[in-house]
């Protein structure tokens, strides 16, 4: 295994050693990847990729694109420590979810570093991939859902935490509440932070209402964007399934941070949870300058200053509110795409 760059020998050494003691649990690692009440995997499952080549910082999703290119398998600087000990001032070790035809590099590559200065221990997966893939988050999230509980009970192993705190941006967040609320994740989870949260999913700009009612239509769009993308849909099976019984189960702390010009949520009331314990955070209602939306939201300052707070309230400093212009990131996700 290549050591990642920036890194001693010691904690080269370090780092390996927990991945082998994880490892090596075999039976809770790869044998038993179902938290309870799970069931079996769905067709398909195969565990999630862990990535482990440190990449730098990153202020965009461009810059995160272009160097993830170069560098296949990059993990934001400090993410993926398996030798990582969680201390008394934050016990729970941070499970970061990407977002859709994404990768944990690519939407974490700010987050991820400021998270580990703080002292957290920090971990991120890229699930939900087709085998070969260089891009996540396509597939079916019911086999995501599955990876994901795999790789929060090898975190559990290697940290000896009894909790993770999940944050999910986008699609993450659907993958990680799935996990909570359905896969009895909710044992196994201190507090879950959905960024740009499709809670109740998306119209895409009106388009879904009207696919729906023409036969064959939906796989149409599935095969043009993804099969993840499509079972985002408001109203799509497995949006109605996750919310059936109610947004929330008892013994997580649920916290939603949305925009109302969000680009891919409408209408932007669907990203707030309804049930009990839930905390939506509107961008704009507490920095009414900011008008970040979507694809911006996980590299804007005043959300990766806020998401620390969520996560370390004793110790982060208060975020700094500053003009951001509307539309901001969506051309460097543009490009990216199609670069």
């Amino acid at each position: 295994m290549e050591q990642p760059r920036g890194v001693s020998d010691r904690e080269c050494s370090q780092w390996r050693r927990g991945v082998a003691a994880v490892l090596g649990a075999g039976a809770l690692a790869f044998g038993a990847l179902v938290a309870p009440g799970a069931g079996a995997e769905p067709p398909g499952y195969r565990p999630a990729e862990i990535p482990a080549a440190y990449g730098p910082p990153q202020s965009d999703h461009l810059a995160a694109a272009r160097y993830i290119q170069a560098h296949p398998g990059a993990v934001p600087q400090g993410v993926n420590d398996f030798g990582c000990v969680p201390d008394a001032a934050h016990p729970r070790p941070v499970v970061l979810v990407h977002g859709t035809d994404s990768s944990a590099y690519s939407d974490y590559a700010a987050i991820g570093p400021q998270l580990v200065d703080a002292g957290l221990c920090v971990f991120a997966l890229n699930y939900g991939g087709k085998p070969g893939a260089d891009t996540y988050g396509t597939e079916d999230m019911r086999v995501s859902f599955h990876q994901l509980a795999g790789f929060v009970d090898q975190v559990l192993a290697a940290t000896g935490a009894e909790k993770v705190d999940l944050v999910g941006f986008s699609q993450g967040a659907t993958v990680s509440r799935f996990y909570v609320n359905k896969l009895g994740g909710a044992a196994r989870t201190g507090t879950w932070v959905g960024l740009a949260s499709p809670s109740y999913g998306g119209v895409m700009y009106g388009l879904v209402p009207v696919a729906q009612q023409v036969p064959g239509l939906m796989d149409v769009f599935a095969q043009v964007t993804s099969v993840a993308a499509v079972q985002q849909a408001q109203g799509a099976p497995l949006m109605v399934e996750l919310n059936a019984e109610g947004d929330t189960v008892p013994g997580v702390r649920y916290v939603t941070v949305g925009s109302r010009v969000d680009e891919m949520i409408q209408p932007f009331e669907n990203i707030a949870l309804h049930g009990a314990g839930a905390e939506n955070l509107v961008l704009q209602d507490l920095c009414p300058a900011d008008q970040t939306g979507h694809f911006h939201l996980v590299y804007d300052p005043y959300v990766q200053a806020l998401l620390l707070q969520i996560l370390d309230p004793a110790h982060a400093p208060a975020p700094v509110c500053a003009p951001v212009a509307l539309g901001t990131g969506i051309p460097q996700v543009i490009i990216a795409g199609n670069s």
